[in-house]
């Protein structure tokens, strides 16, 4: 490579400092705003349920909006749709933190969502964008930490907010850091994409169309969704199982959810670091093979009445390391099947994640018995991960086998 070439590449890079704060922004959005629900409910005068309401719509914003970034991401630019985001963001925090009423407040969630949602698909695209298969695997590692330990850290930022100043001070700290982050992607994040140019419904329904139809990105996106996300029902379930089945007090659901978080950020760092001697897809089955092994001895020591704390938080910490080997691996394969695409693979993939991880919190809450319930939803959708990296891993085979076969012609 030229050094005019070598000086391009590093003027298209954008600080990865700055897109996991990005990404964070998004992420502690999400979360932060449970602990202030039952001060909005009484400041608005508003029941239990409307306020609910604005931790269900933001779910679904950041499901729904990262559809679209990513496609239009690839045809208008990374930049300009990450700035549109982050100054949507900017905006409803300030509309959110000023509402006069819950309706007002669920609508501004919703926009902060839509906005909140451009650093998740569009960070991962830009770091895709700009660096080799391994360097990806260790960027994307560190951004994807981000994204879970946002849920982990959320209540607790959340919770220090309120005592200070009210549930409207959440959503001023939000538009605040929203507003820092706008103003550094301003000056710092250059456009790092191929933008086409071209939009329309057509192409993007053809864009999804062509990822759909690709065996290999179903298998590495569902797989990898389910390795990331299967850890938010016991997330979900936590207060229930350590408060009202084991008897301890609620600041033990915080240091519990704190020490597990650190498991995410060990395996990260043991993908970031593995990555250089060991191929990526052993260390993605490897790390889901951990979260499995773990969650089948939950279920087993619920099954025979002996489930406690120490154990709890042991075997959630290899579940969350297991998942934090797995899942950036996944998430670079997935981004990696088609390089004209990245933007909307990026998309479909943070659309995934947030319908997966939506639907296990769901599902914990069928069950009378929420220790059971979440370690069958772990241990299931972990399995389910499995199989699906598996059958990925086995259509890049044939893929290459007929590669070479063609080669050889």
């Amino acid at each position: 490579m030229s050094a005019d070439a070598g000086q391009a590449r590093a003027v298209q890079r954008a600080p990865l400092w700055l897109l996991v704060m990005i990404t964070l922004s998004g992420t502690l959005a999400m979360h932060m705003f449970v602990p202030a629900l039952p001060d909005a409910a009484r400041s608005l005068n508003a029941s239990s349920a409307a306020v609910q309401a604005t931790i269900g719509i933001y779910i679904l914003g950041l499901a729904f909006g990262q559809l679209f970034y990513g496609p239009l991401s690839d045809a208008l630019g990374r930049r300009p749709l990450l700035i549109t985001g982050l100054s949507l963001y900017f905006g409803a925090g300030i509309v959110a933190a000023l509402a006069p009423n819950v309706e007002t407040l669920v609508l501004a969630r919703l926009f902060q969502a839509l906005g909140g949602c451009a650093g998740l698909a569009l960070g991962r695209a830009m770091v895709r964008d700009t660096t080799t298969s391994d360097e990806a695997v260790r960027a994307l590692a560190l951004l994807n930490l981000i994204m879970m330990v946002g849920p982990g850290l959320a209540p607790l930022i959340g919770s220090t907010m309120v005592e200070l100043g009210g549930w409207r001070m959440v959503f001023a700290f939000l538009a605040v850091l929203g507003a820092i982050t706008l103003l550094l992607c301003w000056r710092m994040v250059p456009e790092t994409g191929r933008p086409s140019g071209v939009v329309s419904v057509s192409v993007l329904a053809r864009d999804y169309t062509s990822l759909l139809r690709s065996p290999k990105y179903l298998g590495y996106a569902f797989g990898g969704a389910c390795a990331t996300t299967s850890i938010y029902a016991f997330i979900a379930a936590a207060p229930f199982v350590i408060t009202e089945q084991l008897h301890h007090p609620v600041r033990h659901v915080g240091i519990s959810l704190g020490i597990i978080m650190i498991g995410m950020g060990i395996g990260n760092a043991l993908t970031r670091r593995l990555v250089l001697d060991i191929p990526v897809e052993r260390l993605l089955v490897i790390g889901n093979g951990i979260s499995i092994a773990s969650a089948a001895i939950f279920l087993g020591l619920e099954l025979m009445g002996r489930l406690n704390l120490p154990a709890i938080v042991v075997l959630m910490l290899f579940f969350a390391m297991g998942s934090g080997t797995a899942s950036p691996a996944a998430l670079s394969k997935t981004l990696m099947v088609d390089a004209h695409h990245v933007g909307s693979a990026a998309g479909l993939y943070g659309f995934s994640q947030m319908a997966l991880g939506a639907l296990f919190t769901l599902m914990v809450g069928w069950g009378s018995n929420p220790a059971l319930s979440s370690a069958v939803v772990l241990i299931a959708a972990a399995a389910v991960g499995q199989a699906g990296v598996q059958f990925a891993i086995r259509q890049e085979r044939k893929e290459a086998r007929y590669l070479s076969a063609g080669e050889g012609i």
